[in-house]
């Protein structure tokens, strides 16, 4: 359990953070980038989630993605070393990314097919789910510069991601009244 007395410290008026290994760090580093999208991903869930209280099955899988937006934040701040001990650290599971699939395919089971691509829109839901999966797509941008540059993200981690932005977007057809509400582009249409 974290315990927090004091919100502002002044430690980073300078413009430095610390990762949880401890390690003082750019505000603008790129790790610091991938868990701050997360963390923008997880406000943008919360407000999504004020207008999918009426969908048990929906909310339920969004209150529990939300904390485990939390666990990847800290998987993500915290840089494994070459001989961390497998369980030494909070880090995403396959099991999780398991259960996004899972999830995913219930949902989709139930959805009309695609004849095209889908505006952000319709229900209020809806639109909230859209606009948490583009803010999570970037995380996902962010979190693949990081291994591009060398530095060490648990693959889990990434795949979890990439996994969560496929869920949101069933999730935004399903609050469209499984797919009832959907507002689809149309090629060229204001030409």
């Amino acid at each position: 359990m974290v315990t927090l007395n004091r919100i502002y410290t002044r430690t980073g008026d300078a413009g430095t953070t610390r990762l949880a290994t401890g390690a003082a760090v750019s505000k603008a580093d790129m790790r610091v980038e991938a868990y701050g999208a997360i963390d923008e991903t997880n406000a943008c869930l919360g407000l999504a989630r004020i207008h999918t209280s009426e969908d048990a099955q929906l909310d339920a899988m969004l209150a529990r993605i939300q904390n485990e937006l939390f666990d990847l934040g800290a998987d993500l701040s915290t840089p494994a070393a070459p001989d961390e001990v497998v369980g030494s650290k909070l880090r995403i599971l396959d099991s999780q990314v398991g259960r996004l699939e899972t999830e995913i395919d219930e949902l989709n089971a139930k959805l009309p097919d695609l004849k095209s691509f889908v505006l952000p829109g319709g229900t209020p839901a809806a639109a909230a789910l859209h606009l948490a999966r583009t803010v999570c797509r970037r995380a996902e941008r962010e979190a693949v510069r990081l291994v591009e540059a060398g530095e060490p993200v648990g693959g889990p981690a990434l795949c979890y991601i990439n996994r969560l932005s496929d869920f949101l977007f069933v999730a935004a057809r399903w609050a469209n009244g499984c797919g009832a509400a959907e507002v689809f582009w149309v090629s060229g249409a204001t030409r």
